[in-house]
């Protein structure tokens, strides 16, 4: 490919035309797996951070949380959906966009990685806290560790991303970005390259600090993730299967927490792993050919940006669950405890006994 007319950049890598003819139609499939799986997420997440809204509901602990988490989701999906829409099969001015949009797609991504963390840590603390039986009292310094907590999970990833898009800008390092899909989702995790032989020292430098980082973070994110998951599950049994003089509020919460603990992690790697797999491969072969991950392009284009729709349904699941809970605890007897299934068996047939004794009034009601 030609440079723009009248401009010198000396870091530009001329493309393979017949291997960009080859893999036009797969990009073109990838871009608009890219815009309905984006445009999915953002009705998805808008629709949890709407309902949080409405409801004031911000301000419970089990939703704000969820409601960081969202926002991140919204706007990943919102980059990669301007993403699809800027895609071009070639355009210099748009890959210098596209090569910014990269960094600011991988800065979100970043983020959900720490706010997937941080809604694990808080639904620890708040199953515990149930638990405990002391859900009036917070300490000040839990508010001060969740706060520092979600203003981190925001500025970590600004942090990080600060050198790529300075450098990377005043390097002219976007003139190596792989011109037929510099907009499109494929490039989450690294600035992917025609042939990264022709970088600078600095470019190259950027290169892989992007990708190790990217690489870390997700490494460091899912080994926490996988503690917290397992400590909140054996608190969750504990308490559960002593069966203790719970409230109903304590027993549905910690019952709905349950759910989360299945749900969310497992949305966390569907999402990420096929980006954290690409990212890994690419990295220790960068010249493999592109045909090789046609399939994992697909999947990542329908994995990488579709969190927000997936933590949608979930929590769209799990408060199923707690309203199925409320209608079956009042069903069973008027008292703060569920019953256990020995109990239920006795009631139901104290009640049988009971009906037969009581006014015809009172039966019918």
């Amino acid at each position: 490919m030609d440079l723009v007319t009248g401009t010198e950049l000396p870091h530009i890598v001329p493309l393979n035309d017949s291997s960009v003819g080859s893999m036009s139609e797969i990009y073109s499939a990838v871009k608009w797996t890219q815009f309905v799986t984006t445009l999915l997420s953002v009705l998805g997440s808008g629709s949890v951070i709407g309902y949080a809204v409405f409801q004031n509901a911000v301000k419970f602990p089990e939703v704000r949380p969820l409601f960081y988490l969202s926002l991140s989701d919204l706007f990943l999906a919102i980059c990669w959906l301007v993403g699809a829409v800027m895609y071009r099969k070639t355009s210099f001015n748009k890959n210098i966009a596209c090569y910014n949009l990269q960094i600011l797609g991988q800065m979100f991504y970043l983020s959900t990685f720490l706010y997937t963390l941080n809604y694990m840590w808080q639904l620890f603390c708040n199953v515990k806290t149930k638990v405990d039986g002391d859900t009036k009292k917070i300490s000040h310094s839990n508010c001060h560790i969740r706060r520092a907590l979600t203003i981190l999970s925001s500025l970590v990833p600004v942090l990080l991303s600060v050198p790529v898009l300075c450098f990377g800008n005043s390097n002219k390092c976007y003139g190596n970005s792989t011109h037929p899909h510099s907009c499109l989702v494929l490039n989450i995790g690294s600035q992917i390259t025609a042939d990264q032989r022709n970088y600078t020292s600095t470019c190259t430098a950027i290169y892989y600090y992007s990708t190790v980082v990217f690489l870390a973070m997700f490494l460091l994110a899912a080994v926490l993730i996988l503690v917290l998951m397992g400590c909140t599950y054996i608190l969750c049994r504990r308490y559960l299967t002593t069966r203790g003089p719970f409230v109903f509020q304590q027993w549905a919460a910690i019952s709905v927490a349950k759910q989360n603990l299945i749900f969310i992690p497992f949305i966390f790697f569907l999402c990420c792993m096929p980006a954290v797999v690409l990212t890994a491969v690419k990295l220790y072969k960068p010249h493999e050919e592109y045909d090789v991950f046609t399939i994992l392009y697909f999947i990542l284009a329908f994995t990488a940006v579709s969190q927000g729709f997936f933590n949608c349904l979930a929590y769209g699941w799990t408060q199923r669950m707690l309203r199925y809970l409320k209608q079956s605890t009042c069903r069973d007897v008027d008292t703060q405890t569920p019953l256990l299934r020995s109990q239920k068996k006795c009631y139901a047939s104290v009640q049988v006994t009971t009906e037969t004794m009581l006014p015809q009034k009172v039966s019918a009601l």
